[in-house]
């Protein structure tokens, strides 16, 4: 599907996990990990190829759609979680979301949330600590929209951006992006 696409993109291939680490000599744009490949697999492949390749985002691909198995990833520093079912369309989508510095995650995650039966009393979630503007600034962010562009569209300063981003952190108690969106995620935040 790359290739189509991009037709001017390299790709490598690997044919697991240990083989893939062996290629950290070579310099990577993005990481595709089958999660459920043959050798090291899951989080321990995650962990191998994050160390292998630091600065290189890591999107795991697989067959697997369990919502635990996914923020799960996503908590270990993946950059998004893409179903092998995906349409191409949301596949692609979901790549340029990753290389503009966004995490993606499914749908499926992104609308999990627990009913009023699963939970006797909620706490007032952290989000209403927020103004219109932070949440807006908030949503923005977590698409993977560069705070330069958040400010041009919003006709802020860029130092605003940043300040209302660090107040919605400060209130979901993260300390980045991708912490953010998976707190986001968990409190029903629509983006």
């Amino acid at each position: 599907m790359l290739r189509e696409v991009f037709p001017t993109v390299d790709v490598s291939e690997a044919d697991g996990c240990a083989a893939g680490a062996d290629m950290h000599e070579l310099s990577f744009d993005l990481i595709f990990l089958d999660w459920n490949m043959p050798g090291i697999q899951g989080e321990l492949a995650l962990d191998a190829i994050k160390l292998a390749f630091p600065p290189c985002p890591v999107v795991v691909m697989s067959g697997e759609e369990d919502a635990s198995v996914i923020r799960s990833a996503i908590a270990r520093g993946a950059a998004g979680y893409v179903p092998k079912a995906a349409k191409p369309e949301v596949m692609l989508g979901a790549l340029q979301l990753i290389l503009a510095g966004g995490v993606y995650l499914p749908p499926q995650v992104l609308g999990a949330s627990q009913g009023a039966a699963d939970t006797p009393a909620r706490p007032p979630s952290p989000l209403s600590e927020l103004t219109d503007r932070q949440l807006e600034v908030l949503r923005r962010a977590l698409k993977g929209t560069p705070n330069k562009l958040i400010a041009r569209e919003l006709a802020i300063s860029e130092g605003t951006v940043k300040s209302h981003l660090s107040s919605a952190f400060r209130a979901l108690d993260v300390r980045n992006r991708t912490e953010a969106l998976y707190s986001a995620a968990k409190l029903g935040l629509r983006l």
